[in-house]
């Protein structure tokens, strides 16, 4: 496994990172379908096992329920792994899902937060949306406070802009920006990349596998089988037209990846991770044997024959 200095901190992070986002459960809008607690906890034990050194989680995710398979699994370790976890958003006691960065909010969840996850110090406490937009500077001025306050060591954002990033700047330095970045989602090359590397500011990609779509495991049968509580059913990205595109994507990218005696999951992985200015990348699981695949990603490197090829795949996919 390779490690990384994240951003402008002193942490060396893991090239892959344990994203828990499935672990939440079934019980919200955004849930994976139903999850098994124990098999969540063995996964994340698993992890440290293979050499992944932080995970990533949120308080939104099942409602605090990740956080508290999180806890549980990290309780008692002697030297446990970084934990990252997120603020800003809520579940209304109604269901729908709603942001506050008001500051009382942000203090309020990162004291729930350390409760949940049994810890003293949160080592990277990250805004999870840019909303509201007008409480975006009050929401990183108390994370700032918190940060002084010793509750937390590093403030980051995620799934901000460029211009979102300015307005944080000036009150306290960003450690790490988290945005999805995927063969299919690439927003992020033209402008925040070059942004992030001038103001040392690690880049920590979410769904890097795009929901389970770059592990090779789907066909339009299992797609159609996934639960209802399963809100992949409602993605675009796995409904005609685009699926079949995207499924003959993969089937292209899994004879590459069986040339180079790699799994596609792998060589995905690897594609993310090409660029400098990216720390790491998070995969989900929620099965320890999961991991075993993708943990391996941390040491693929691809060359220019390889980039040129995969970019071959993305035109003719039109990504």
């Amino acid at each position: 496994m390779q490690y990384k200095k994240l951003g402008n901190t002193d942490l060396l992070f893991s090239a892959i990172g344990l994203g828990t986002w499935a672990m939440g459960g079934a019980d919200w809008k955004y849930g994976w379908g139903p999850q098994d607690d124990q098999r969540s906890i063995e996964t994340v034990q698993h992890a440290l096992e293979l050499g992944i050194n932080w995970i990533d989680t949120a308080a939104v995710y099942g409602n605090g329920h990740a956080e508290e398979v999180v806890g549980k699994a990290i309780r008692g370790m002697s030297e446990r792994p970084f934990i990252a976890t997120k603020c800003s958003r809520k579940i209304s006691s109604d269901g729908p899902l709603y942001s506050d960065l008001k500051k009382e909010s942000v203090v309020q969840e990162t004291e729930d937060s350390l409760r949940r996850l049994g810890i003293e110090v949160i080592d990277l406490m990250q805004i999870h949306w840019p909303k509201p937009e007008a409480e975006i500077e009050e929401g990183w001025e108390a994370i700032a406070t918190l940060i002084q306050q010793g509750k937390i060591r590093y403030g980051g954002v995620s799934n901000f802009d460029v211009a979102h990033m300015l307005r944080c700047i000036p009150i306290h330095p960003i450690a790490s920006l988290q945005p999805p970045y995927n063969m299919l989602v690439r927003n992020i090359e033209n402008e925040i990349i070059p942004f992030c590397e001038k103001h040392r500011i690690g880049i920590l990609c979410y769904s890097p596998l795009y929901k389970g779509l770059f592990t090779g495991a789907f066909n339009k049968e299992r797609v159609r089988q996934l639960p209802e509580t399963d809100h992949r059913r409602n993605d675009p990205f796995f409904q005609e037209p685009k699926l079949s595109v995207h499924l003959q994507l993969v089937e292209n990218l899994s004879r590459m990846a069986t040339e180079r005696q790699i799994t596609v999951a792998q060589l995905t992985l690897a594609w993310i991770l090409r660029h400098e200015q990216v720390t790491a990348a998070i995969v989900g699981g929620r099965r320890p044997e999961q991991l075993d695949e993708t943990a391996k990603a941390g040491d693929i490197r691809l060359d220019d024959a390889d980039i040129n090829r995969i970019n071959d795949f993305l035109e003719k996919a039109n990504v």
